[in-house]
């Protein structure tokens, strides 16, 4: 049992350490799909930069897997819907597939793993191992929208238009559902996204759609990013 828990402590030390990459991440991804919508899928400087950066990338998520099966593994917190623990179970089972894969997709494209083919193949299916994390994601937020706690609903009919706005928990609360239509925006946009780098249905989904999405998904997320890492002011 004391070596569970030391695994448990070292597991979180790793993801801790993990976690300075994902604003790097973040603006490389910005440049990554800025380029792409540039280059319009032609040769040339854009494209160069676009697939650097794509390769580049892959390094800042070695291991980044850990993170989503750490998640997995971890017992539901009390009081969450069984529907929505399925659903982010399944998302955490996806996302960490994805970054296991992308693994091999940065083995095959550096030249360490000879394999054009696999590689291919292991790609195709990282991205919809995404893809549906990305839906699982859309599903949870939604049904977290129109459910609403009891006493939410219940706080929110016993307070007046001016008294809501000067309630701290509905401050919190309506906060939180921005963040949620924020995540929900840019989880359907990452959908597109994913549909354009599978080539599922190039002729509405054209390189620079691709771009396009993928570099306003990559905004929000630096924006996401950015507020993790802001200090609390409890008298704002």
């Amino acid at each position: 049992m004391n070596k569970l828990y030391l695994s448990r402590d070292e597991l979180a030390l790793i993801i801790l350490y993990l976690k300075k990459a994902e604003a790097r991440d973040k603006i490389c991804r910005a440049i990554q799909f800025g380029s792409k919508f540039l280059s319009g899928g032609k040769p040339g400087t854009a494209q160069n930069v676009d697939r650097n950066t794509s390769l580049a990338r892959k390094v800042f998520r070695l291991f980044k897997f850990l993170n989503d099966f750490d998640s997995l593994i971890s017992p539901a917190p009390k009081g969450i819907p069984l529907p929505l623990v399925i659903l982010g179970k399944s998302k955490n089972a996806l996302l960490s597939t994805f970054y296991f894969l992308d693994q091999f997709v940065w083995l095959g494209r550096s030249g360490i793993f000879k394999g054009k083919i696999l590689t291919e193949i292991i790609s195709r299916i990282s991205i919809l191992c995404w893809m549906g994390s990305s839906l699982c994601i859309i599903a949870i937020l939604i049904c977290e929208l129109i459910w609403l706690p009891p006493s939410m609903k219940k706080k929110d009919k016993e307070l007046k238009d001016d008294d809501k706005y000067n309630d701290e928990m509905h401050r919190a609360e309506l906060k939180k559902s921005k963040d949620r239509i924020l995540g929900l925006i840019k989880s359907s946009m990452d959908v597109i996204v994913a549909i354009g780098a599978l080539h599922l249905v190039p002729m509405i989904v054209t390189t620079r759609v691709t771009g396009a999405f993928g570099f306003i998904t990559s905004l929000i997320s630096c924006y996401q990013v950015n507020l993790t890492f802001l200090p609390t002011n409890p008298t704002s």
